[in-house]
């Protein structure tokens, strides 16, 4: 009775704990957030018509492309000094406004990196036909000397800062630094001098990626939307396309419901620390039982991430509050938020695995019962058969998916990589294929390949995992037969 009571006085503030936390957390996010990105990737990323598909952001194929979207879709995108009338807008500080509600802040900016020639080798018969080797992009290759005409900014290479994020494309891990270059406030200024680049070939064999980065704010909803646009030039040629949206909520407590969503932060910061004194006290009790508990290492995973969640939250506050009137002092420079964006989404990121974790606890509160007890023993007492199981499994599993890799990477994009081999074989298990596109790659390897894997992983091996969570499960129901059960005492307790 006493261990029933306190674990109902613990359940009872764990749930006003987790309340608090999903107010917080579902204060953060909004659909208006969705909303804006899909504007923002419907300007920039979808053509709007057959003819401006051909120069659209997603046709880039080639470095010529690039200009093409850079002189068309993207300034049409960037400036808006017209009413749907053609009637010319009065803009306040010569500042754009895209759609007509999101303030361009300050002014775009265009980077690229470049590689050094000669970064690879060349086989000796090869020596007489080729002079010139641009290798793929690391940090090593990366040339930092001037270029072109040498006399201003975007011919000259600029240092990363030491706080800029590097960025993660499909070929590549790229700095932050390189040849960048900002568009003028006017949009006949931008495209005379995007001209100007192309004809002195501001672009050349060397470059592997280029970046665009541009950020707004719209007033109506308190948001921020930084928005990077990347083509990358692989050593293979041709071009690679891909872009990251992020509408974030910088300006964090401007309304009442926003202080609200404040004392529920300063709520949440006291149950960690008050759980942090618990769970001490119980490691001194304790000591080395406290860690054969899978239960007390959940407490302490939630606690782990809980204050990492509070330390992002705090430094990238601090981070606002000290950065935002120097991004917003020049309108004639690009103002990097995309800096703090990065850390925003980290802070979502963290809090998103926070709730995921303190919602898998509430299992430790509920485990009285007879379900979830017979759930927990059946998974335990089977413990020690699925990780014999999980061996065997993953060795086939893996056995498959090099060989996939091998006959396949070179014609289907699913097996590309060992990474999608791996993604393609658990969509297979789960229905979701392509057959035509393996037969098409290997007339003879591809319907073998699939046939037996479906044959083995799917009719023998899932099937034997199910059998050995079957049969333990039918002996612990056997078992819990004879166990009186402690919902009874429950409803007493409730009654009394």
């Amino acid at each position: 009775e006493l261990e029933l009571k306190t674990t109902l006085r613990e359940l009872v503030i764990y749930i006003v704990f987790l309340t608090d936390l999903c107010i917080l957390t579902f204060g953060m996010v909004s659909t208006d957030m969705y909303y804006l990105n899909k504007v923002m990737y419907h300007l920039f990323l979808e053509p709007s018509s057959p003819e401006e598909h051909r120069s659209g952001f997603r046709s880039i194929g080639s470095r010529a492309d690039f200009w093409r979207f850079a002189e068309g879709p993207l300034l049409d995108g960037l400036y808006w000094d017209k009413w749907y009338n053609n009637m010319t807008l009065t803009l306040q500080n010569n500042s754009s406004h895209i759609y007509y509600e999101n303030l361009l802040l300050g002014v775009a900016q265009i980077r690229q990196l470049k590689v050094r020639n000669n970064t690879c080798s060349i086989y000796p018969y090869f020596h007489t036909f080729l002079e010139d080797c641009y290798s793929e992009y690391h940090y090593r290759a990366e040339d930092r000397s001037d270029f072109g005409l040498r006399n201003e900014s975007e011919w000259k290479y600029t240092s990363a800062s030491s706080l800029s994020p590097w960025y993660w494309g499909s070929m590549g891990l790229y700095s932050s630094g390189g040849y960048m270059f900002t568009l003028p406030e006017s949009k006949q200024e931008s495209v005379e001098k995007l001209v100007f680049l192309r004809q002195n070939s501001w672009l050349t064999r060397g470059t592997r990626a280029v970046f665009i980065d541009f950020s707004t704010y719209n007033a109506n909803i308190n948001l921020f939307c930084i928005v990077k646009l990347v083509v990358e030039f692989p050593a293979t040629g041709g071009a690679l396309t891909s872009s990251h949206i992020y509408s974030v909520k910088l300006l964090r407590y401007v309304t009442y419901y926003d202080y609200f969503l404040a004392s529920c932060e300063i709520t949440f910061c006291l149950f960690i620390i008050i759980f942090i004194i618990q769970e001490a006290i119980k490691i001194v009790k304790l000591k080395k039982e406290y860690f054969r508990s899978a239960w007390n290492w959940l407490d302490l995973l939630l606690l782990v991430v809980s204050i990492l969640a509070i330390a992002f939250n705090i430094y990238r506050t601090v981070a606002v509050s000290l950065l935002m009137e120097e991004l917003l002092s020049d309108a004639h420079v690009y103002p990097d938020f995309y800096f703090l964006a990065f850390w925003q989404i980290l802070y979502n990121n963290i809090i998103a695995v926070t709730i995921f974790f303190a919602w898998i606890k509430i299992f430790k509160y509920v485990s009285f019962n007879k379900t979830m007890t017979q759930l927990s023993s059946t998974l335990s007492r089977c413990a020690k058969d699925i990780i014999g199981f999980a061996i065997m499994f993953f060795i086939i599993f893996f056995a498959y998916a090099q060989f996939g890799y091998l006959v396949f990477g070179s014609q289907v994009e699913e097996f590309s990589s060992f990474q999608n081999c791996i993604f393609t074989q658990f969509r297979i298990v789960l229905g979701d294929f392509n057959f035509e596109t393996i037969e098409a790659a290997n007339r003879v390897l591809g319907p073998i390949y699939f046939i037996t894997f479906v044959f083995f992983v799917f009719f023998i091996l899932l099937n034997m995992f199910l059998a050995i969570i079957n049969d333990t499960y039918s002996e612990v129901k056997a078992d819990f037969k004879l166990i009186p059960s402690q919902e009874l005492q429950i409803r007493d307790l409730f009654r009394q």
